[in-house]
């Protein structure tokens, strides 16, 4: 299981999300850059691979870049 904070995958249907928290058997996930969370199963919930995490990071950095200052 991927600690908070970390990049993971629903294996149900291959979202990458962030780790917000997890509760029972059950994971929050947050898409990268920001959106509505959602929740999955944990037995679902895989850790993302470096090439999965790098695309994320990128699309969190690129929305960090279209917030207004």
């Amino acid at each position: 299981m991927p600690a908070a904070g970390a990049f993971a995958v629903d294996g149900r249907d291959g979202r990458v999300g962030r780790v917000v928290e997890r509760s029972g058997d059950q994971v929050r996930l947050r898409p990268p850059g920001g959106g509505p969370e959602w929740v999955c199963p944990a037995e679902d919930v895989r850790p993302a691979s470096p090439g999965v995490v790098l695309r994320a990071r990128v699309t969190e950095i690129n929305r960090e870049g279209q917030l207004p200052r």
